[in-house]
Protein backbone atom coordinates (compact mmCIF):
# COMPACT_ATOMS: atom_id res chain seq x y z
CA UNK A 1 0.00 0.00 0.00
CA UNK A 2 1.31 3.42 -0.95
CA UNK A 3 1.34 6.56 1.18
CA UNK A 4 0.27 10.09 0.22
CA UNK A 5 2.37 13.20 0.72
CA UNK A 6 -0.32 14.54 3.06
CA UNK A 7 -0.18 11.44 5.28
CA UNK A 8 3.62 11.48 5.36
CA UNK A 9 3.78 15.20 6.16
CA UNK A 10 1.34 14.77 9.04
CA UNK A 11 3.36 11.89 10.45
CA UNK A 12 6.61 13.85 10.12
CA UNK A 13 4.97 16.88 11.75
CA UNK A 14 3.86 14.57 14.59
CA UNK A 15 7.53 13.51 14.99
CA UNK A 16 6.78 9.85 14.35
CA UNK A 17 9.79 7.55 14.14
CA UNK A 18 9.78 6.50 10.48
CA UNK A 19 12.07 4.44 8.30
CA UNK A 20 12.42 6.78 5.30
CA UNK A 21 14.56 5.87 2.31
CA UNK A 22 15.36 8.28 -0.52
CA UNK A 23 16.17 6.20 -3.61
CA UNK A 24 17.18 9.16 -5.78
CA UNK A 25 20.71 10.12 -6.77
CA UNK A 26 22.97 12.10 -4.38
CA UNK A 27 22.58 15.41 -6.26
CA UNK A 28 18.77 15.14 -6.08
CA UNK A 29 18.94 14.36 -2.36
CA UNK A 30 21.16 17.41 -1.77
CA UNK A 31 18.74 19.71 -3.61
CA UNK A 32 15.71 18.74 -1.52
CA UNK A 33 14.72 15.87 0.75
CA UNK A 34 12.43 15.14 3.68
CA UNK A 35 15.01 13.45 5.88
CA UNK A 36 15.26 9.99 4.39
CA UNK A 37 18.41 7.91 4.28
CA UNK A 38 19.95 8.12 0.81
CA UNK A 39 20.12 4.70 -0.86
CA UNK A 40 19.98 5.17 -4.66
CA UNK A 41 17.71 2.60 -6.30
CA UNK A 42 20.66 1.07 -8.18
CA UNK A 43 22.28 0.19 -4.85
CA UNK A 44 19.22 -1.23 -3.02
CA UNK A 45 20.17 -4.85 -3.75
CA UNK A 46 23.71 -4.23 -2.45
CA UNK A 47 22.29 -2.73 0.76
CA UNK A 48 19.76 -5.48 1.53
CA UNK A 49 21.87 -6.85 4.39
CA UNK A 50 21.77 -3.40 6.07
CA UNK A 51 18.06 -3.02 5.42
CA UNK A 52 17.01 -6.43 6.77
CA UNK A 53 16.82 -5.01 10.30
CA UNK A 54 13.74 -3.12 9.04
CA UNK A 55 12.10 -6.12 7.37
CA UNK A 56 9.16 -6.10 9.81
CA UNK A 57 8.94 -2.30 9.99
CA UNK A 58 7.02 0.11 7.84
CA UNK A 59 9.55 1.36 5.28
CA UNK A 60 8.61 4.46 3.27
CA UNK A 61 10.44 4.89 -0.02
CA UNK A 62 10.52 8.05 -2.09
CA UNK A 63 12.08 9.44 -5.25
CA UNK A 64 11.35 12.28 -7.66
CA UNK A 65 8.03 11.05 -9.05
CA UNK A 66 7.33 7.65 -7.49
CA UNK A 67 8.72 5.46 -10.29
CA UNK A 68 12.12 4.55 -8.84
CA UNK A 69 10.70 4.17 -5.36
CA UNK A 70 8.08 1.84 -6.84
CA UNK A 71 10.90 -0.29 -8.26
CA UNK A 72 12.66 -0.29 -4.89
CA UNK A 73 9.36 -1.22 -3.21
CA UNK A 74 9.04 -4.24 -5.51
CA UNK A 75 12.62 -5.34 -4.74
CA UNK A 76 11.99 -5.13 -0.98
CA UNK A 77 8.68 -6.99 -1.28
CA UNK A 78 10.39 -9.79 -3.20
CA UNK A 79 12.71 -10.38 -0.25
CA UNK A 80 9.93 -10.35 2.32
CA UNK A 81 9.36 -6.73 3.34
CA UNK A 82 5.61 -6.81 3.91
CA UNK A 83 5.19 -3.12 4.77
CA UNK A 84 7.27 -1.31 2.12
CA UNK A 85 5.35 1.79 1.03
CA UNK A 86 5.88 4.07 -1.94
CA UNK A 87 5.33 7.84 -1.62
CA UNK A 88 2.72 8.65 -4.28
CA UNK A 89 4.04 11.28 -6.67
CA UNK A 90 7.38 11.53 -4.88
CA UNK A 91 9.13 14.81 -4.19
CA UNK A 92 7.39 16.48 -7.13
CA UNK A 93 4.02 15.95 -5.43
CA UNK A 94 5.49 17.02 -2.08
CA UNK A 95 6.85 20.30 -3.46
CA UNK A 96 3.64 20.98 -5.34
CA UNK A 97 1.50 20.40 -2.23
CA UNK A 98 3.87 22.05 0.26
CA UNK A 99 5.82 24.81 -1.53
CA UNK A 100 8.76 26.06 0.49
Amino acid sequence: MDITVEELKKRLDDNEELVLIDVREPHEHEEFNVGGELIPVGTIVDRLDDLMKHKEDEVILYCRSGNRSGMAQNILRQVGFTNARNLEGGMLAWQEKFPA
